[in-house]
């Protein structure tokens, strides 16, 4: 064959002619590896008049072919065009904005690195307030959950004496739930049974006897994954008839990056600030009416204990907004991730289902309710398992078979995240070998974040310009603070919202990262950020002297 007509074929169809055409024809035809599937070759070698009509084609130009002319890179070879690009992607992707891992922290960690590799800084750390990630922060895990969890993952500890029996028992309660007695198996898609079961006893104990259907729990990747499944259920629509979800003002981003994801419409309803970030049934109804003007709305989400916010809404709040979400028919969403997070003297953690049952059967037969739980917050913290549970309440059976469909095509939820689920609502019971260590670890964690509450109140409120409110459950304080006129006129020169600029230059400065309060929505006018109360007490007084240093300097800078 000569040069040129070899230079014209494939490489892999110069192999397949020094092999000859008989094998090839052999592998095509179905010719079997030992292993007993079709031969490598015969999936991957092309037919010869393949391989030279390819060539051929492409060796006439673009504008012959009838395709745009491609410019040529500097090497001579025509770059391919993208099938995804940001004009082809979906555009509602594009809308989806989550400050809490936005451009601050990704500025933290490249100064992370900067001062990993020796550069020089205002600071020797960055100290990472943006996000509630309790184990990042030195929170230490709950001694009996690690234990059962290293034994359901490496069963051979269970004969290892240094555990205690009933964490041994309990992991083996774990495995006997698992597909082969392995964590490793698929469960059910709507998770484990027992650990269904576990949930329901947990839920009807913390109610105070409320029954609780195991088929109504829904174990999940997360409260997120719940949150983000229900919203998906209810999103339909177009134009004025498109599915409006009203979410409180300040609020969690997940819900308007997911709302911004499925195209539906977000309703704000505001806070009120100068309440201690109360809940207004005259707000929430302002909100209704206007959104009616131009879209649907269907459902209403509240998020108890705050996020961002910190407050905890009373039992007459959640009453109001039951009777609101029934006069109005509207789904309602409950955010209860903080529920064990509650600091303030005469607050109380209320479920919207011990309340919704306890106004009767006018409310508990026809009020619709997802509820909504997690590992990650609390005592535990345990965010990277990625454990939750949501709970519903008078849900269309058909809706609900729809619901299953859904979490079906995702398999199910982790099974570490689900097993540990099933600890956290049945923990070690009074008599129990672990029972004191893990009372004593409960306590502890709870009070060190009721004393970082009170002592962030207290110091953020000494300096002039900051106010905060009392942080009376959650893990977050959201301080308001005013930013004089001309670091406005700076910040919107360089195209910055004022509290990201004012936050960004806390960062270049202190090393510490806050979220700004534009992230979570607040008043037009008004400026916060968000931080954290994990860090350990010691770290924490730091960051909030340097929070105070900032502020005062930032101040007399731009005044």
């Amino acid at each position: 064959m000569s040069a040129l007509r070899m230079q014209m074929i494939s490489p892999r169809t110069v192999r397949f002619l020094s092999r000859g055409r008989s094998e090839f024809l052999a592998g095509s035809n179905g010719a079997q590896r030992s292993g007993g599937g079709p031969s490598v070759r015969a999936l991957t070698s092309p037919p010869l008049s393949y391989s030279i009509t390819r060539r051929s084609l492409s060796s006439l130009s673009g504008t012959r072919r009838g395709l745009p002319k491609e410019k040529m890179s500097e090497n001579g070879v025509v770059p391919r065009a993208k099938v995804l690009t940001i004009d082809t992607m979906n555009p509602t992707v594009k809308n989806v904005e989550y400050a809490v891992r936005g451009p601050i922290v990704a500025r933290a960690v490249e100064l992370e690195r900067e001062l990993s590799e020796g550069m020089k800084k205002p600071f020797v750390e960055v100290i990472k307030a943006n996000i509630g990630d309790a184990h990042a922060m030195g929170q230490q895990p709950i001694t009996f959950f690690r234990q059962v969890l290293a034994l359901c993952s490496y069963p051979e500890l269970l004969n290892d004496s240094a555990f205690p029996e009933d964490a041994k028992s309990r992991a083996y309660y774990i495995l006997q739930s698992c597909g082969g007695n392995s964590m490793g198996s698929y469960s059910p898609s709507q998770g484990i049974d027992s650990v269904r079961e576990d949930v329901a006893h947990y839920i009807e104990r913390r109610d105070g006897g409320v029954p609780c259907d195991p088929d109504n729990i829904y174990l999940t990747t997360g409260a997120s994954d719940g949150i983000m499944t229900m919203l998906k259920l209810l999103v339909c629509g177009e134009g004025a008839n498109r599915t409006g979800v009203m979410i409180s003002i300040p609020q969690y981003p997940l819900y308007s990056a997911t709302l911004a994801e499925l195209g539906a419409v977000q309703i704000n309803y505001y806070l009120n600030e100068d309440k201690c970030w109360s809940l207004d049934i005259s707000e929430l109804q302002r909100a209704l009416d206007e959104a009616r003007h131009y879209c649907n709305p269907r459902a209403l989400c509240i998020i108890n204990p705050g996020n961002p916010t910190g407050q905890v809404q009373s039992r007459q709040c959640i009453e109001d907004v039951i009777q609101f979400a029934e006069k109005e028919r509207l789904f309602l969403l409950a955010d209860e991730v903080y529920q064990d997070n509650v600091y303030a003297d005469g607050c109380q953690f209320h479920s919207f289902k011990k309340v919704l049952y306890e106004m009767g059967p006018e409310y508990s037969n026809t009020v619709e309710l997802a509820s909504f739980h997690s590992t990650s917050k609390c005592y535990m913290g345990e965010c990277g398992f990625r454990g939750g549970y949501m709970e519903i309440i008078n849900m269309d059976d058909d809706v609900k078979a729809q619901l299953t469909k859904l979490v079906s095509v995702r398999l199910c939820a982790p099974v570490p995240g689900q097993a540990l689920m099933d600890l956290v609502v049945n923990p070690p019971q009074p008599g129990e070998p672990s029972y004191n260590s893990f009372i004593k670890e409960r306590t502890a964690t709870l009070s060190a974040l009721a004393e970082k509450a009170k002592l962030t109140e207290e110091i953020l409120n000494t300096v002039q310009g900051i106010h905060c409110n009392p942080v009376q459950g959650a893990m977050y304080s959201f301080p308001r603070i005013t930013i004089p006129e001309k670091a406005i006129k700076e910040a919107t020169d360089n195209g910055q919202l004022p509290d990201m600029f004012y936050c960004m230059k806390m960062l270049e400065e202190t090393g510490i990262c806050l979220v700004p309060g534009s992230g979570f929505g607040q008043k037009d006018g008004t400026y916060h950020f968000r931080m954290t109360i994990l860090p350990p007490i010691d770290k924490l007084r730091i960051l909030l002297s340097k929070v105070k240093e900032f502020h005062q300097k930032f101040t007399w800078q731009y005044s």
